[in-house]
């Protein structure tokens, strides 16, 4: 059986730390307000002229260091996003290029906020089938780009970010991605979603979101594509030893704990320090609980997220 190992992992944060107290200067919120309602304490945001491809450069890099791979190892190329360089060329070929890869290929996938998991699902398949042998998978936002930062509701919630893995196809051994599951339903797309587009508006628009509306489908989405995905592999929710959610909000990730029952503990949380980096928020969760120590070699780990669209869905591996 060949299966998707993770041979490396990485992430990359821009300098720039907005803080909840520097942004209530300039809209009506709070720390309190902000911090009660989402958990998120500070957010970080590009820098100007700082594109996502190089965020996602910058996280591929240390993806590849840690993996013991150069450039020259990665045949295939997957940039989860909604915020691309442009329209198009794909930022994937951008970061194939910036890498100096000249063979392969390279393309984006849009899932928004499930962009990762969708991803894992793809590259999965195309390495099981022989299609590469060695793949980026990178998950990069600058959300920051698309917010209306005179909207409370939207603007206190999203950072900027990126995180990438190396995934490897390898023939017998326990490690790997060992199943996964994705939905989606556009019928409540109204929901959340951004009010511009090149087809509707000719224009890039700005987030919209009813907030208390997308939680109560997120929890019980998640819950539920968990529990699909960990039956489809055939372990008990209860045998995975790390939950590595979308960092959308800690409410959402405390109630889908709640739901399954599951031990706090487990359930990894950054939502503090980097609010919602869309696809870039479940890489960037388990690259920083995998260098503090938490996430060991061995481990079962299960991925989740929830996003626009609607969007969801969930991976498990055994790192």
């Amino acid at each position: 059986m060949i299966r998707s190992v993770v041979k490396g992992i990485g992430s990359y944060l821009p300098e720039r730390i907005l803080s909840n107290e520097e942004l209530s200067k300039t809209v009506e919120t709070s720390d309190v307000w902000i911090r009660e309602r989402t958990g998120i304490g500070q957010r970080h945001i590009a820098a100007e002229g700082q594109c996502t491809s190089d965020l996602g450069l910058e996280a591929a890099k240390v993806a590849l260091k840690d993996a013991g791979m150069t450039a020259d190892d990665i045949d295939l190329i997957v940039v989860a996003t909604t915020t691309p360089d442009y329209t198009f060329p794909a930022t994937a070929t951008i970061i194939q290029n910036l890498l100096g890869i000249k063979h392969g290929a390279a393309f984006d996938l849009q899932a928004v906020c499930s962009g990762f998991i969708y991803g894992v699902n793809v590259v999965d398949s195309l390495l099981r089938t022989g299609t590469a042998k060695n793949a980026l998978l990178i998950g990069a936002e600058t959300f920051s780009r698309i917010l209306d930062w005179e909207d409370r509701t939207t603007c206190v919630l999203f950072g900027d970010g990126a995180g990438a893995v190396v995934l490897s196809a390898e023939e017998g051994g326990e490690s790997g991605v060992l199943n996964s599951f994705i939905r989606s339903n556009g019928e409540h797309r109204e929901l959340l979603y951004v009010d511009g587009g090149p087809s509707k508006t000719q224009t890039v628009g700005h987030v919209r979101m009813i907030g208390n509306q997308v939680f109560k489908h997120a929890v019980k989405d998640i819950a539920g594509a968990m529990q699909q995905c960990a039956e489809g592999a055939g372990i008990p929710i209860s045998d995975i030893d790390w939950f590595v959610p979308h960092q959308a909000n800690q409410r959402i990730l405390n109630g889908v704990a709640k739901r399954l029952k599951l031990d706090p503990a487990q359930v990894i949380s950054t939502v503090e320090f980097h609010a919602n980096t869309s696809a870039a928020s479940v890489p960037l969760a388990m690259d920083a609980a995998v260098k503090d120590g938490r996430i060991k070699r061995g481990d079962l780990v299960m991925l989740e997220a929830f996003g626009g669209g609607f969007t969801w869905g969930a991976s498990l591996l055994r790192y």
